[in-house]
């Protein structure tokens, strides 16, 4: 596209896939790693794996899968403004998640604690593996086949890795992703994006659930100032309203503060190619300083309001419960894995069996690891 920037990333010189496949005639490679993303399985298991509160708590919390579409919607409003590559953004931040184990941040702490004497478990990491090897829905290949781009910012999109874990390291020697340079502007506005969903949306669902106030959120100063903009304007309108509207405002503060200092750093660097955005040495979407405090402050304000809550407290520690029961189970006796698992898992109780099991805990819904955990421990439940 002749309107993209000179840093952008550009489908029409892609770097191309691992294992070469004709060109998609109408599609760029990017719309067509989005489409891919889009019909793999674990995008479909999103539907199903929590963000903070697990599936049966109500239906109008976010889950991975909606959350993903709305980093995808941030992203690509990003990026739009930034004049990249809005296929290659959106692809990325769909596919950011595809890792995450059921019941959040309780089930990846869980699975990395058990996992710490076999190099431990990274979201990230998993998400990758997901897309290069653990699908299996094309006849030539494992995994997804994306563009090299693609998997470069979905590698490195909060950052260069220092210090791999073993499969990224494995799969980097097979596939060099450049793991120590910075991800292109694309993947960059992906993470950013999932940092304003993501807070922004955890306000919205702590709220709905009754775990702070209105008023409790407005003492911080981003949101307060949304809150007072917005009871200016409709003084009349329910609190729920009123916050809607407030979150909403608030975003659209964050996406233009991210313009703005991406387009200051941008400006600064001139960079002529993607290639002097990857060797920038430092990142060049980010929020100005100001901004980031106030996003500091409201993950703070999260994390002691919501994410300690007693009630979540409680969930989570049942739920990390159910993750060390499933994976002792499973690492001590893989004959009870499917038969497609079994076949991989090795001797009990070996690294082998930990990563098969690992990946299969993973791969699981919150649904499907509580009915898991209820089939072999329940002898009253057949397997």
């Amino acid at each position: 596209m002749s309107d993209l920037a000179p840093f952008a990333v550009r489908a029409e010189t892609s770097r191309g896939r691992l294992h070469p496949e004709p060109a998609g005639g109408v599609r760029s490679p990017f719309q067509r790693d989005r489409d891919r993303i889009i019909h793999s399985a674990a995008f479909r298991r999103l539907q199903y794996k929590t963000q903070v509160f697990i599936y049966h708590e109500g239906d109008a919390f976010r889950t991975r899968l909606t959350h993903s579409i709305e980093v995808a919607q941030i992203a690509r409003s990003i990026a739009r403004r930034l004049r990249v590559d809005e296929d290659l953004a959106e692809a990325l931040a769909l596919a950011h998640d595809l890792g995450h184990p059921p019941f959040g941040h309780a089930g990846e702490d869980a699975l990395n604690g058990l996992m710490r004497p076999y190099g431990g478990f990274d979201h990230n990491a998993q998400s990758l593996k997901a897309v290069t090897v653990l699908e299996k829905r094309y006849a030539g290949f494992d995994g997804l086949n994306l563009t090299w781009e693609t998997l470069e910012g979905l590698a490195k999109h909060n950052g260069p890795i220092r210090r791999p874990t073993r499969f990224m390291a494995e799969y980097d020697a097979l596939h060099p992703l450049e793991l120590e340079s910075h991800a292109s502007v694309e993947a960059q506005a992906a993470a950013l994006a999932d940092d304003i969903a993501y807070n922004n949306h955890d306000l919205d669902d702590g709220l709905r659930a009754g775990l702070f106030s209105l008023e409790e959120a407005a003492a911080l100063p981003l949101v307060g100032e949304a809150v007072r903009e917005v009871r200016d304007l409709h003084p009349e309108a329910p609190a729920a309203r009123q916050a809607s509207e407030a979150i909403r405002r608030v975003i659209n503060r964050m996406i233009q503060d991210v313009v703005a200092e991406a387009s200051r750093r941008l400006a600064a660097l001139a960079p002529a190619s993607v290639a002097e955005v990857r060797a920038a040495g430092r990142p060049m979407v980010v929020f100005s300083a100001p901004m980031q405090e106030a996003n500091q402050q409201v993950r703070a304000f999260l994390r002691e309001r919501m994410y300690r809550h007693w009630r979540v407290n409680r969930t989570t520690q049942k739920t990390r419960r159910v993750v060390q029961v499933l994976f002792s189970l499973l690492h001590g006796g893989p004959d009870m894995l499917p038969s497609e698992w079994r076949l991989r898992a090795g001797e009990p109780g070996g690294a082998e069996c930990a990563a098969v099991v690992c990946d299969y805990i993973a791969g699981m819904t919150d649904r499907f690891a509580l009915d898991e955990h209820r089939r072999l421990t329940d002898p009253h439940i057949p397997g």
